[in-house]
């Protein structure tokens, strides 16, 4: 069973949601350690302990005398597309490089296989990238992929050809879904990210379907401070009742 958080990483969970959810844009003052020490009965230590730790993670950024704010803009992806992490990174004039973790055929757990609409113990692809910008990690990709769909998923170099560019090639997207999420960092992953334990996390979740069946199952997790995702959509004309 899991321990509880402790009550400093609650309060960076809080306020990391009110960031992600755009309640509080870039360069817009957070409240202070005395607001937050009075609306949730905390130690000023405690209160003092996640700011900190946000201000150290690039998430925030304190000015003497004046407050706290959120930091300015880091490296965006598209909210709303289904993007290709190396031409990002090339897009902002820096180097990709990606490191190859786990490269697997598994008998996959239910919760995973939920998501492909299988059965327990069915055989996926499986595989865990870490991509750099300019030697930084900035987003670790933990991939499953139904074979049917991608026959030849691991016999593919990823430092030549990423997953994306692959699967865009072979298994042409029908749609996708995506679910974005605020998490913080447990010590592994704190450690491949480069990051400290606890630091704030975005997570997206995200499957593609192709030929009629999901193709893909991903979870892309950035660092906070490193990333951050952006959309636009346009409204359309109201429905008539």
């Amino acid at each position: 069973m899991d321990e509880p958080k402790p009550h400093y990483q609650k309060l960076k969970h809080f306020i990391l949601r009110h960031i992600t959810n755009g309640d509080w844009p870039a360069r817009s003052r957070v409240p202070s350690e005395n607001e937050l020490t009075a609306k949730f009965g905390l130690s000023r230590m405690t209160v003092n302990r996640a700011l900190r730790e946000l201000t150290d993670a690039g998430v925030l950024t304190r000015v003497q005398g004046v407050g706290t704010f959120v930091a300015g803009p880091k490296a965006e992806s598209a909210m709303f597309e289904v993007r290709n992490i190396r031409e990002e990174i090339q897009s902002r004039g820096q180097t990709h490089s990606v490191q190859v973790l786990i490269c697997e055929t598994v008998e996959a757990r239910s919760s995973v296989t939920t998501n492909f609409g299988l059965t327990p113990g069915t055989e996926l692809f499986h595989s865990r990238l870490l991509h750099h910008s300019d030697d930084k990690p900035v987003q670790l990709e933990d991939r499953f992929v139904q074979p049917s769909v991608a026959p030849d998923y691991l016999d593919i170099d990823f430092h030549t050809e990423i997953p994306h560019q692959y699967l865009m090639r072979v298994a042409p997207l029908e749609r996708a879904e995506h679910v974005i999420e605020a998490e913080t960092a447990s010590k592994r992953l704190a450690a491949q990210l480069k990051i400290n334990e606890g630091d704030p996390l975005l997570v997206l979740t995200r499957r593609t379907w192709s030929r009629g069946q999901v193709a893909s199952f991903v979870r892309l997790i950035h660092p906070a401070s490193r990333y951050r995702f952006v959309g636009t959509f346009q409204v359309g004309a109201p429905l008539n009742p």
